[in-house]
């Protein structure tokens, strides 16, 4: 399949746009449910609704479909840990500490690649110096950085995003980009109702109470979002998807200034000028041509 790095950008930077704002979502759905409850029951309403699309979709003839099954169970188990340890992590720090500490991925994803046999290019790595700076102003508040809890499992979190994003890259070619998904978000949801039901308690009155923030996690935050990194990884190297994808951070802050009227100084600003600047850096540097 030929690789078409525009396709694969606007891919990654709609999974941004829908993760940014996916983060008013989960601080809401916390209200009415447990961390565990709210990932199980979105992870399985994100696994449902791509069940449903896959039915539609023909298989593609270049796809396996041991290779999809066996990238979907990998996925979901590190997706499972990935997604509660970030939301065990939001019960006790607070959200903009949580996306500076979550975002570290954009330079683990380069680091690790290193020791794959990845190499990556000198502007690649100025590009997430740039991005991780960005990312410092825009959610870091003035004063003491002190490490919490909290900000453990976050940072735990990340490093399990980290090896999300390199196992994608690992299967995205042989594996069915949809059902991969379908298969990764139910085992995620699945696991996660065993300590739901083991530490919390979770209701249908609840659930209910709190189907607006499941909802919009569930379909489009698991259910869009995560496809759209898989269709967006096909297409770019591992460590410019990071980079695209760390964009999160700055639509958090736009949704929570669009939607709760939040507002952003300047140091805000400055943040997200400069990973916007990172992002376009990595996409309109000129690249070598390779002798054919």
């Amino acid at each position: 399949m030929k690789q078409k790095p525009w396709l694969g950008s606007l891919a990654l930077i709609l999974a941004a746009v829908i993760w940014g704002s996916a983060f008013v979502a989960q601080r809401k759905g916390m209200e009415f449910n447990g961390p565990f409850t709210f990932n199980a029951i979105r992870c399985c309403i994100g696994a449902l609704a791509l069940g449903l699309v896959s039915l539609v979709l023909p298989k593609r003839a270049e796809t396996d479909r041991r290779s999809t099954l066996l990238s979907g169970l990998c996925c979901g188990l590190c997706l499972f840990f990935a997604t509660n340890l970030q939301q065990l992590g939001l019960v006790d720090t607070d959200a903009g500490k949580a996306g500076f500490i979550t975002t570290f991925y954009i330079v683990m994803v380069p680091v690790a690649g290193l020791f794959l046999g990845k190499r990556c290019a000198g502007i690649t790595w100025l590009a997430v110096v740039l991005a991780f700076a960005g990312l410092y102003f825009l959610c870091m508040s003035a004063g003491s950085f002190r490490l919490q809890q909290g900000d453990l499992l976050v940072f735990l979190s990340a490093l399990c995003y980290t090896v999300h994003i390199l196992l994608v890259d690992h299967f995205v070619l042989k594996a069915d980009g949809v059902r991969m998904s379908c298969i990764q978000f139910a085992v995620c949801g699945l696991l996660s109702l065993i300590p739901a039901f083991a530490l919390e308690t979770p209701s249908l009155s609840d659930a209910g109470r709190g189907i607006i923030p499941l909802l919009y996690a569930g379909l489009f935050s698991c259910g869009v979002a995560y496809t759209m990194q898989i269709v967006g990884q096909k297409h770019l190297k591992p460590a410019v998807a990071s980079l695209i994808m760390s964009m999160e951070s700055v639509f958090a802050v736009l949704s929570g200034w669009l939607i709760l009227h939040e507002r952003l100084s300047a140091r805000e600003l400055l943040g997200c000028g400069l990973v916007f600047s990172a992002v376009l850096l990595v996409q309109l540097w000129p690249k070598k041509k390779k002798p054919e």
